[in-house]
């Protein structure tokens, strides 16, 4: 479904809006905690900041240094900066409209609410009760992907769109306090739970790496990250999770994953309704400019 406002910014698909940098006032030296440590707990969400968990990852601490792969964060005034706050500013065209709701939604990061995101993607209904190799499995993904993003927020330091340019956004700014910008976590999160499960449900592979991206797409329709952010996210997190897959422990887990998520699907499962997965998938096919 298309509103008005929403229709005004597609031309903007076109643009490389891999971009960002302040450009005005820093605020005060922002937190260093992890900010996807509610994504590897079974009720947690992204609002509530709990302790970071205990689900490990696949591998050592620096293992790799994604500093030296990734692109760097724009810098004020460059080409990449000036098209993300252009993004930024026309993208406030969303507010109000349904892909502003989902944007809201998909802030949420819980293990939970992430196989509820997906539940049309891999048509099926699932708790972390019922799938909990699966869950595991994409907890310990992202865990990896989550190390490499803080890292690299924390090196560059760049502030988030909404600190430099006027607009609002779908969240309160308290939730997202005072972390930074590049790379965005929630799509690392979403990146990394699509790579997971697409791999353990790889007929579904297409829906759900749809759904993924527009997880991270939620983030620059919701105003609280930049473009440049939420590419820079699925690169890291492409990257990371190559490395992750070539171990031993992921390969068991991965078909361990396979095996139980067949099984459920064998049974008698619950599936989610068709108009929701309807409404879900043309919100997904809206162009969001994320290059």
């Amino acid at each position: 479904m298309r509103s008005a406002k929403a229709k005004s910014i597609l031309p903007l698909g076109l643009l490389l809006a891999a971009c960002a940098a302040t450009g005005g006032k820093a605020p005060p030296e922002q937190s260093q905690a992890d900010p996807l440590a509610a994504s590897m707990t079974p009720g947690g969400s992204a609002g509530t900041r709990p302790p970071p968990a205990t689900v490990p990852g696949y591998l050592a601490a620096n293992a790799v240094d994604m500093l030296q792969v990734m692109p760097p964060a724009p810098t004020a005034g460059d080409a990449r900066d000036e098209a993300d706050r252009r993004v930024f500013r026309e993208t406030r065209a969303f507010k109000d409209t349904l892909r502003w709701k989902m944007a809201s939604d998909d802030a949420q990061l819980g293990t939970t609410q992430m196989l509820q995101h997906f539940a049309c993607s891999i048509d099926i209904e699932l708790t972390a009760q019922q799938a909990p190799k699966l869950s595991r499995f994409a907890q310990r993904v992202t865990r990896d992907a989550a190390q490499s993003m803080a890292n690299a927020k924390e090196h560059f330091k760049r502030q988030r769109p909404y600190n430099v340019d006027a607009g609002d956004i779908c969240r309160p700014r308290e939730e997202t306090g005072r972390s930074y910008d590049y790379p965005s976590g929630h799509a690392t999160a979403g990146w990394a739970w699509g790579l997971a499960l697409a791999q353990a449900i790889p007929d579904r592979a297409t829906p759900i790496l749809a759904r993924a991206r527009a997880i991270g797409d939620s983030r620059v329709v919701c105003g609280v990250h930049n473009a440049s952010a939420v590419s820079a996210a699925r690169f890291l997190t492409g990257a990371t999770v190559a490395m992750a897959s070539a171990t031993p422990e992921y390969q068991q887990d991965l078909a361990a994953a396979r095996t139980e998520i067949a099984a459920l699907r064998a049974a008698t499962h619950a599936t989610p309704a068709p108009p929701r997965c309807a409404e879900e998938t043309a919100l997904v096919n809206l162009p969001v400019p994320v290059n």
